[in-house]
């Protein structure tokens, strides 16, 4: 048996009681787990599984097999206290450390910074601003976000903005991405992203980002999640319908 701070990403219906439960550890990584019962009204998992709770669980594990099986999780933090807008990118972020998480490989860095964004959202963090700083900071975590400094074509800095040409992954200055289909980013854009590099989830209130700004990060980070995946987030799509619904 096994104890570990963990996230919880999503569950899946299992037969007529069960769920199955994907968990994000704290020291071995990400956890597909049965919730015997959870499904049951007054189950005892009732108010623990939802997406991005912070909770204590303790769960067997046997070799060579795929699920484990959860014998308690007692939640200590959830979003659920957050704010009506902030509890639409719930799923969002969720998705993202799902699909960003190794199976049953330990990522210290990225459960820590699913557990400062919740912390950051119950406490009342703007929610487009850290999901801009979220995105940055998953992406860099994995090594797939580009330069954010230099250009890699000429070595001139990027501090006037930058273009991300449609369907790849890199930042180029301007001077050598002149009519070149794809995202531009105005300076206040790289100013955030230089920015963010200093602050802690639980500060990203004190950042400064445009409306403009914020649009043209929101589709570069897409840009780039999709390359990477070879795949658009399911949550995302619902994002954008819940925008247009306003």
């Amino acid at each position: 048996m096994y104890k570990s701070e963990a996230l919880i990403l999503r569950t899946y219906k299992l037969g007529e009681a069960d769920r199955i439960v994907v968990f994000l550890t704290r020291d071995r990584g990400k956890k597909r787990g049965v919730a015997k019962g959870a499904r049951r009204v007054r189950s005892r998992y009732t108010g623990a599984l939802e997406p991005m709770t912070l909770a204590g669980v303790a769960y067997y594990e046997r070799e060579q097999r795929e699920l484990v099986r959860l014998n308690y999780v007692e939640p200590t933090r959830s979003p659920l206290s957050a704010s009506g807008d902030a509890l639409g990118y719930v799923g969002y972020f969720a998705e993202l450390i799902d699909e960003w998480a190794p199976e049953a490989h330990a990522d210290e860095r990225l459960y820590r910074l699913g557990s400062a964004v919740v912390d950051a959202m119950t406490a009342g963090a703007p929610v487009e601003l850290l999901a801009r700083y979220f995105e940055f900071w998953l992406l860099r975590l994995q090594g797939v976000y580009p330069s954010i400094r230099q250009c890699p074509a000429c070595g001139a800095a990027l501090n006037d903005g930058a273009a991300m040409p449609a369907r790849d992954a890199v930042l180029l200055c301007r001077a050598c991405a002149p009519g070149m289909a794809g995202t531009r980013l105005s300076p206040e854009a790289m100013v955030f992203l230089r920015s963010a590099t200093a602050v802690g989830p639980d500060n990203v209130a004190t950042l400064a980002l445009a409306a403009h700004a914020a649009r043209e990060l929101e589709t570069a980070h897409r840009q780039l999640i999709s390359v990477h995946l070879d795949k658009d987030l399911k949550s995302a799509r619902v994002l954008r319908e819940m925008r247009q619904a306003r």
